[in-house]
């Protein structure tokens, strides 16, 4: 979805650390987690090369699937956290250098 929405290239399987990139070379690592009443956490998988990308690419979504937030966050914000663990939490969207995607997302996601 967020290489549609932002018209990102792919990046192959084998690459470490990055998911996608733009025409300007700026790499994306993309995560997402699911939320149901069953697991709540927000807590997204392990990164595991900080080298790997410059800005970390995070949805949230509901137990449908569906799109409940979305966020473009600068590496600098997730190393802030000195944490290979990063938790997705209401406050990350608070943050100035972080960008909201979630309606560029949601429209993508209505397209389908």
């Amino acid at each position: 979805m967020f290489c549609r929405a932002y018209d990102w290239q792919k990046a192959p399987n084998s690459e470490k650390g990055c998911s996608a990139s733009d025409r300007d070379g700026v790499r994306y690592q993309i995560k997402g987690r699911r939320l149901h009443r069953r697991n709540e956490s927000r807590q997204l998988s392990a990164i595991l090369d900080f080298d790997g990308f410059d800005t970390l690419v995070a949805v949230l979504l509901d137990a449908e699937y569906r799109v409940l937030r979305a966020a473009l966050i600068p590496c600098v914000v997730v190393r802030h956290t000195n944490s290979y663990k990063f938790v997705l939490t209401d406050d990350v969207w608070d943050d100035k250098r972080v960008t909201d995607a979630t309606r560029k997302l949601r429209a993508v996601e209505l397209e389908s």
